[in-house]
């Protein structure tokens, strides 16, 4: 009897479709032998057995060497690895040394995982591009058992009322899955032989799973420019689950893998991609301030186009702040279901603080030549607006229940201060250090100089007839004047 492995296989397709015969023949030509050998009627000695079967597994793990590097996808991998190892497990119990099959199915473990993480970018990359980032309507309870009880993405154990509208998008439950199948796939491949640490290699490789193509195409999302505000709210509370889906990542590669429940237990048990995702979701907060920030400079453009030197003072909100209101009250209301409290306050407060400094700012330019003192009150019934908003949304989101510092109406303290100091009766008295840091603490001396600088009343002097005027408003003024020289001595 001949054994023949002299195969000419041109492609990894060619091989792929003939490896079960190919490795079927070498299983089938060293049993025979071993069991006419065993009859003592073989034609061979033990010895020359031996002898062919190290140079023909030489030859085979030459030809597996040479296709695997041929293979780009993980399933062809995984296909040939199972016959592999059944190969070697076969052999093995018939006496025959296969452990260069085990060397062969090692080496080839990085391959493998290279090509697995390839597949799962793509399929990644195709369920973020699906997704609406909107959050899930499940109305089946076959669907809300596939895509939340199954993956484990709520506490709960019962199938809630339907319909039933998850905290997550779409895209959620889809990573999961690939994640996982990822998992799988990798404890099959490493199946092979007995591994003391397969846990180890799966989790390790788990991780950069989760932050070279996970957490990436996160952060791709967050940073394309291409988002509304509901939709990068909805991508950070997705990543709050996917977040928190770590450690059930860690459970399922723990139980395929065989590991004691109280391992997973101790500490060094976690992933470095949690971390990650935490640092990741902390850029959708922050995409999320930039983005309402440059929507509220929109607006803002609007505060230029006011009257600055108003003969009367107006009864309502300028049109800017209207829009401002109507705008942050659309970002509550979308943040406050999804994102947690915390965040909620960055971003709100986040935008008011913006509001307050866009204010400040258009003082300070050369678009605003002159104002008076109808315009600053003006900005003083804006300004009312907008903390009587900050107030009744910080005790609706539930943030003045936690005792949180600061509140949302702190966030426009600057404005407040300037707009007070403005507005005052005896504005130098911001020169006295126990006054000014007891009611203009936020104010820049330099920027209160600039901004004081254009304060006028009249068109054709500094504050105006002082005859025109009552008493406390000469006063004021005369007091003003005092602050701008003082100001321009402290300069």
């Amino acid at each position: 009897m001949q054994l023949n492995l002299d195969m000419q296989i041109s492609t990894a397709q060619h091989f792929l479709e003939s490896h079960q015969h190919f490795l079927a023949q070498v299983a089938g030509f060293f049993i025979v032998e071993d069991r006419v050998l065993r009859t003592a009627e073989g034609l061979l000695s033990q010895s020359q057995i031996e002898t062919m079967w190290e140079a023909s597994i030489s030859k085979v793990t030459s030809i597996l060497a040479e296709q695997f590097t041929r293979m780009d996808a993980a399933n062809h991998h995984l296909l040939v690895k199972d016959y592999v190892s059944l190969l070697g497990a076969t052999m093995k119990k018939y006496g025959y040394q296969a452990s260069s099959l085990v060397e062969v199915l090692e080496k080839n473990k990085d391959r493998y995982h290279e090509l697995l993480v390839s597949d799962c970018r793509k399929q990644i990359q195709g369920v973020f591009a699906k997704d609406s980032y909107e959050m899930m309507v499940i109305e089946k309870e076959n669907e809300y058992n596939m895509n939340v009880a199954a993956l484990q993405l709520e506490p709960i154990h019962v199938v809630p009322d339907l319909p039933y509208v998850a905290p997550f998008s779409s895209s959620v439950p889809g990573a999961c899955r690939i994640v996982r199948s990822f998992i799988e796939d990798l404890v099959s491949y490493l199946s092979y032989g007995v591994m003391m640490n397969s846990y180890d290699v799966v989790k390790r490789y788990l991780d950069k799973l989760l932050i070279e193509v996970l957490n990436d195409g996160l952060l791709k999302l967050i940073h394309s420019g291409s988002l509304e505000i509901a939709q990068l709210v909805q991508i950070a509370g997705n990543i709050a689950i996917l977040e928190r889906s770590c450690d059930t990542f860690l459970w399922h590669a723990a139980q395929l893998c065989g590991l004691p429940k109280r391992l997973l237990e101790k500490p060094h048990s976690g992933l470095t991609a949690r971390a990650v995702l935490k640092a990741s979701q902390n850029a959708a907060f922050n995409g999320l301030i930039t983005l309402a920030n440059s929507k509220i400079d929109e607006f803002m453009l609007l505060l230029t186009s006011i009257n600055w030197t108003a003969e009367e003072t107006p009864e309502h909100a300028n049109d800017y702040m209207n829009e401002v209101l109507i705008y942050l009250d659309m970002v509550v209301s979308t943040a406050q279901p999804v994102l947690p409290r915390e965040a909620l306050f960055k971003v709100v407060s986040g935008a008011l603080s913006h509001v307050s400094d866009s204010i400040i700012t258009v003082f300070l330019s050369d678009r605003v030549k002159r104002f008076n003192v109808n315009a600053v009150a003006g900005i003083d019934i804006d300004l009312r607006s907008l903390e009587k908003f900050a107030e009744e949304r910080f005790r609706s989101t539930g943030l003045s229940d936690l005792g949180k510092e600061p509140s949302f109406k702190d966030c426009l303290v600057e404005i407040r201060q300037l707009t007070n100091l403005l507005l005052s009766n005896q504005p130098e008295s911001f020169m006295n250090a126990v006054i000014r840091e007891k009611n203009y603490g936020s104010l820049d001396q330099k920027k209160v100089a600039i901004i004081c600088d254009k304060f006028r009343d009249a068109p054709d002097s500094l504050f105006g007839s002082l005859s025109s005027r009552n008493m406390v408003q000469n006063a004021r003024k005369k007091s003003l004047d005092v602050l701008k020289r003082r100001l321009k001595d402290f300069s």
